[in-house]
């Protein structure tokens, strides 16, 4: 499935007994006397002679105001640019395009989600390699931030540390809801704040309760505080060796957080420059296996299925969907975690983290390869010798083998007549193993919000919701509105929900997205319609519409596809270039 795009650089090790040479890419600039102009150009910065010397690292922040996940990057950025000065380094603070998935979902903003990943992945693979830096250190907040710097790191393979700027700690309320059976003071998070709507407009709660769960879910900086796709993606990260231990969990207000920041300045001049510790010495098929079953192990977001295969494809290692029905087959589900169970991130970081989770699972399973090299130039082993052992007599955050929340991994691929190709549902457990029903099909999400209020969605119906992928979005945007309206009105253990789509971490629900073909491209689920019957058998790993070959056959002959949406601009290039979700959704 690897297409080889981009060549990867590679720099070659001082041999036995010679200098080693930090600022190998950077001399380009400082050192060649051809190139006085740019010399010149880095004097009027204020460098210094001395200065010149120093490796330059280049200080990816996706900083940009106006969301907590994100907007406290900038200072992250100033404290690795003190890190470096600290170590004889220059560093060189740059910010990329963003995109608040939270605050983008139902509107215009979603359809830049998705491609915001890419675009980042570009900016920074384009500035860290013109601008000739030695290294790079990535700060990331939102979830296709994580991907996006990774992806570039893949690219430029220079030695690489992103930092996470952490979870976000959870909100409380401030007004009784006795309708729920919930009181002031009870933890609330983003989750929350999108099923508010769906139980308000079902007359579950009132609209003080509804606005009181808005102003207070959020409460400070970080990302959103459960098992999303921001933590799923840091939780990957490290896993994957790019980032230092306890970097995705650490919460953003922790001072713990600004010491990482720190700290990576420090492993950066110490160990990664030195020995020449690139990406392409880290990142394994193996490491991507490992991944893979830690997203399991935590209860993880489904976009990690669509990130993992873009971030690997990067990385020219081979990776396919099958490889995660292939781990969840024999990983279980152990923390108890948001939005499916009770805990957010703080309080797996309380417990030790991903180190701790990772120890145990090496200490009693065969399920990690602990000798995968990470950025502290130790293997994933040697990094979690020292982690806090979890003890499942004082804490329930992660449960031990024994009593596993789900025996088997939540994330299971599917395919059948519905998706011939591939689909990707979440199923915990709690949601059953098996849904049939009548579809109920909306070409646009806002279709859906009203269905709702006026009772036309009911029990036992699939609702579909199409034209959602990532043309025909295009740029296949996250369904966490739906998913909440539908868990806020009573009808998300009775309704399934399938779509060309993906959906927030945040979602739960018997969910079906990425599903391919897409519609946009005449996939079978455009030839869906009202009452249709849909059989979803998570066990058999299918999905599929009750139509015999003939019916669908009848029905592709009528079927014409819609023009794009977008005929110029930023979404045109992405609907007109991009791949498939079972593909990752990669545009390079």
């Amino acid at each position: 499935m690897s297409v080889e795009i981009h060549d990867r650089p590679s720099a070659t090790k001082a041999t036995s007994g010679s200098p080693v040479i930090l600022n190998k890419f950077s001399r380009t600039f400082t050192a060649r006397e051809d190139n006085g102009g740019a010399k010149a150009m880095l004097y009027a910065t204020g460098m210094t002679d001395e200065q010149m010397e120093w490796p330059q690292i280049g200080i990816s922040s996706i900083a940009f105001d106006g969301n907590p996940c994100n907007e406290h990057l900038a200072k992250l950025a100033q404290k690795v640019k003190e890190g470096c000065q600290a170590e004889d380094m220059m560093g060189m603070v740059h910010a990329t395009p963003g995109v608040s998935d939270g605050m983008t979902q139902g509107n215009l903003g979603m359809s830049y989600s998705l491609p915001s990943r890419d675009l980042i992945a570009d900016a920074v693979e384009m500035i860290v390699t013109a601008q000739s830096y030695d290294g790079n250190i990535s700060i990331p907040g939102c979830d296709k931030n994580m991907p996006g710097v990774f992806m570039a790191a893949a690219r430029h393979n220079k030695p690489t540390i992103i930092i996470y700027g952490g979870t976000i700690q959870p909100g409380k309320r401030h007004v009784d809801c006795p309708s729920l059976g919930l009181k002031s003071g009870d933890a609330i998070n983003i989750g929350d704040a999108f099923e508010s709507y769906g139980a308000f407009l079902s007359g579950r709660i009132s609209d003080e309760v509804r606005k009181d769960v808005v102003a207070h879910a959020c409460p400070g900086e970080g990302a959103c505080g459960g098992m999303f796709t921001a933590n799923t993606m840091s939780s990957v990260l490290e896993v994957l060796g790019m980032s230092l231990p306890y970097s995705s969990s650490i919460p953003a207000a922790y001072p713990e957080k600004l010491q990482e920041c720190l700290r990576a300045a420090q492993v950066m001049k110490e160990v990664l420059l030195p020995q020449d510790i690139k990406p392409s010495d880290i990142l394994t098929r193996q490491s991507f296996i490992n991944a893979i079953t830690v997203v399991n192990i935590l209860g993880g977001s489904t976009n990690a299925v669509l990130h993992l295969l873009a971030m690997a494809r990067s990385a020219k290692i081979e990776l396919s969907v099958q490889d995660f029905n292939d781990v969840g087959a024999r990983t279980p589900v152990l923390a108890d975690l948001k939005p499916s169970g009770k805990y957010v991130m703080e309080d797996l970081h309380r417990v030790g983290g991903v180190p701790a989770v990772l120890k145990y699972l090496l200490a009693n399973t065969n399920l990690i390869d602990g000798t995968q090299r990470t950025v502290t130039g130790k293997t994933l082993a040697q990094n979690v010798a020292d982690a806090p052992t979890l003890d499942f007599t004082q804490q329930d955050v992660v449960l031990p083998l024994d009593r596993a929340l789900k025996t088997t991994g939540h994330i299971c691929i599917l395919s059948g007549n519905l998706a011939p190709t591939s689909a990707v549902s979440k199923i915990t457990g709690k949601e059953g193993v098996y849904f049939k029903g009548t579809v109920k099909v909306f070409d646009t999400e806002g279709e859906l919000y009203p269905a709702i209020k006026a009772g036309l969605v009911t029990p036992g119906m699939v609702v579909v919701l199409r034209y959602l992928g990532p043309r025909g979005g295009p740029g296949m945007p996250e369904l966490l509105g739906p998913t909440g309206a539908l868990m806020g009105a009573g009808l998300g253990g009775s309704v399934a929900l399938v779509s060309d789509g993906r959906f927030s971490g945040a979602s739960r629900g018997f969910i079906v997205g990425h599903v391919t073909p897409e519609a946009f491209v005449g996939g079978p689920i455009a030839l869906l319609q009202d009452g249709d019957t849909v059989v979803i058998d998570a066990e058999k790993k299918t999905i599929d519409v009750l139509l015999d070959d003939a019916t669908l056959g009848e029905r592709r002959k009528a079927w014409k596809q819609p023009p794009l949406k977008h005929t110029r601009g930023f979404l045109y290039r992405y609907a007109r270039d991009v791949k498939g979700a079972e593909e990752g959704a990669y545009t390079d």
